[in-house]
């Protein structure tokens, strides 16, 4: 590229790159200098930096994104090895028509804005071109714009600034299927179309993006209504879709209120549980109080708990009041004992008188054992259980008396 460097006249306006935005060019005629009109006087225009030709890219092959703007460019040239190009920044320049662009297969956005170009052509051949921003131009009329028609593939359209006029282009717009986003601000034409945003939001269904602000449902809804009913038709729409808005958002209010009461409950539960498990391990028992498939709550915990510690209350009662039966059983055999000892002392005393020679043996061999009333016990060694067999005998029985007997 070869850069432009000349002065500037005494009577030019110029801003170094920038001079010629927004300005009526009459003519551009020689390279290094321009002749444009301004406020009726003929004026010399000069920059005192900046490329007026595209060249020497042929190298750069891969190039995805190149940023030209804001230079002396006057024509589209040069870009047969770009390929690869995406993005084409070509905004704050010189440039009057579209063309050479065929090379770019894969280009993707174009940004031509701030320049004099006057019809928008040789854009069909850009398959893939999704966004097309031609603000600060030249462009006026239906035929300046038609083109956009073997353009599908465009959604994203600035055209804000420009000169049009004519109503009509609204169906240009309406055949482009795939248009998404479009300006129209500083024309002409907003002025003379009434009701200009609900005519292009009903007529371009797929607008979601209308000049400075979104297009969203609500504004659709209304817009449609209006086109049926009128005014009325489209208060009644609006009262209705702000009925749903105030129920959605009440709503989500109440969701929000219910999710935090489950918390609560669940917070409340837990401190419960943790509480009657404190219980369970002071008194002793297990923490596998629940029933198998079932799952308690804390109420059914605490009458558990109650039956459990009524019952153990209940066994230590009874353990208490048998030992308290046992001692006195013994304490009255043992007395019982001592009587029948006191007799068997006396009974045996007078037997001595007598003279029985086959006693004193067997006396010998006995040891001063006594059979009372009642039970007759035998000792057996290593014996775990004890038979008892109880014999009724109305007599004392003694080992002499036995011995006699046997003799």
């Amino acid at each position: 590229m070869q850069p432009q460097q000349q002065s500037v006249s005494k009577e030019a306006v110029a801003d170094k790159g920038h001079s010629l935005q927004g300005s009526d060019a009459d003519s551009l005629k020689e390279t290094g200098e321009s002749q444009i009109l301004m406020e009726g006087r003929v004026a010399q225009v000069t920059l005192e930096k900046g490329f007026v030709t595209i060249e020497n890219l042929e190298e750069y092959t891969g190039l995805k994104c190149l940023w030209l703007e804001c230079n002396g460019l006057q024509k589209i040239e040069n870009l047969e090895a770009q390929t690869e190009m995406r993005c084409l920044f070509m905004h704050q320049n010189l440039i009057q028509k579209l063309e050479n662009l065929e090379p770019l297969q894969k280009l993707d956005s174009l940004n031509l804005n701030n320049n004099y170009i006057k019809t928008i052509e040789n854009l069909s051949c850009l398959k893939d071109l999704s966004t097309l921003q031609l603000a600060h131009n030249k462009v006026q009329t239906v035929q300046d714009i038609e083109h956009l028609k073997d353009c599908p593939s465009i959604s994203v359209l600035d055209l804000s600034h420009n000169k049009l006029d004519d109503p009509d282009i609204l169906y240009v717009f309406e055949a482009m299927p795939n248009l998404r986003v479009l300006n129209l601000m500083g024309n002409e034409v907003i002025k003379k179309i009434s009701n200009y945003r609900k005519i292009y939001t009903v007529r371009l269904k797929n607008l979601t993006y209308l000049d400075d602000r979104p297009v969203f449902p609500k504004d659709r809804a209304c817009a449609e209504a209006w086109t049926l009913g009128g005014w009325e038709a489209e208060k009644e729409e609006r009262q209705q879709w702000e009925t749903r808005e105030r129920r959605k958002i009440q709503d989500s209010i109440d969701a929000l209120s219910e999710i935090r009461k489950k918390a609560e409950e669940k917070r409340r539960h837990k401190e419960m549980k943790e509480k009657d498990e404190g219980v369970f391990s002071e008194n002793g028992v297990g923490n596998d109080m629940d029933i198998p498939g079932q799952s308690l709550d804390p109420v059914t915990h605490k009458k558990i708990q109650t039956f459990v510690d009524e019952t153990m209350q209940a066994h230590d009662d009874f353990l208490d009041e048998m030992a308290g039966k046992d001692e006195e059983d013994l304490q009255e055999i043992s007395e019982s004992g001592k009587e029948q000892l006191a007799s068997t002392d006396s009974d045996c005393n007078a037997d001595k008188d007598e003279e029985i020679p086959s006693a004193i043996p067997v006396a010998e061999k006995q040891t001063n054992s006594m059979a009372t009333c009642g039970a007759l016990v035998t000792e057996l060694e290593n014996s775990e259980t004890i038979e008892t067999i109880d014999l009724e005998n109305h007599e004392k029985i003694y080992i002499a008396c036995i011995d006699r007997k046997l003799k």
